[in-house]
């Protein structure tokens, strides 16, 4: 079932004790990491400690040719709110944990299978097409009720989509199919910095395929 798919550089020591090398880099002033459980599993998010280490890969690439590796603007849809690193963390711990939300990682499985957020589900955004004669078995997954072309998604989970970066149309895409399917803007959020933003701020990246 689709649902089970699943700052400031430290505080300023005036008087507490020096800490360790394993907190210099934390994902905010009072937090060194997060760790949160979807479905039996446990999922921890902290930052890469080397403060020497830099991207050498895809995500250190700058230019793409767009079309189709356009810059999204920071509104993806009336109604869905465009969030960053700590609202996504909040939202898998406080959402996503609670099973009243899920993180959907919008790209195709290849990419998915490179690297993805810990806690996200893959759904491509093309599975969420119109065209996709299966496209309402997943929105019921998803928590919608109903007929096909009269869903309810009053029970609808809320959900955080991403894909590859600002420059990635797919998680964008895949919005604008939910919205056109019924599902309310306001059960919607985008994370429009993507992976790419996400490494660059040394946070954990997961292989999918291993479990655990």
């Amino acid at each position: 079932m689709l649902r089970f798919w699943l700052t400031f550089l430290a505080v300023l020591a005036l008087s507490a004790p020096e800490r360790s090398a394993a907190e210099e880099v934390r994902i905010a002033p009072e937090k060194v990491e997060s760790s949160f459980t979807l479905n039996g599993r446990t999922f921890t998010i902290g930052r890469i400690q080397d403060q020497d280490h830099f991207l050498t890969d895809y995500f250190a690439r700058t230019s793409r040719p767009c079309p189709p590796f356009c810059i999204q603007p920071m509104g993806v849809a009336e109604g869905v709110a465009t969030i960053g690193e700590l609202e996504l963390i909040g939202f898998l711990e406080e959402v996503a944990a609670a099973e009243h939300g899920l993180l959907i990682d919008s790209r195709l499985p290849e990419w998915f299978a490179r690297g993805a957020i810990p806690g996200a589900v893959n759904v491509p955004f093309s599975t969420l097409d119109p065209e996709n004669p299966y496209r309402d078995d997943i929105l019921r997954a998803l928590g919608a009720t109903g007929p096909s072309g009269a869903l309810d998604f009053s029970g609808a989970l809320e959900l955080t989509l991403y894909s590859n970066g600002a420059w990635s149309g797919q998680a964008p895409a895949a919005i604008r199919h939910l919205i056109a399917s019924g599902y309310p803007p306001e059960k919607l959020r985008y994370y429009r910095g993507g992976v790419q933003a996400w490494a660059q701020l040394g946070l954990t990246l997961v292989d999918p395929q291993t479990p655990g």
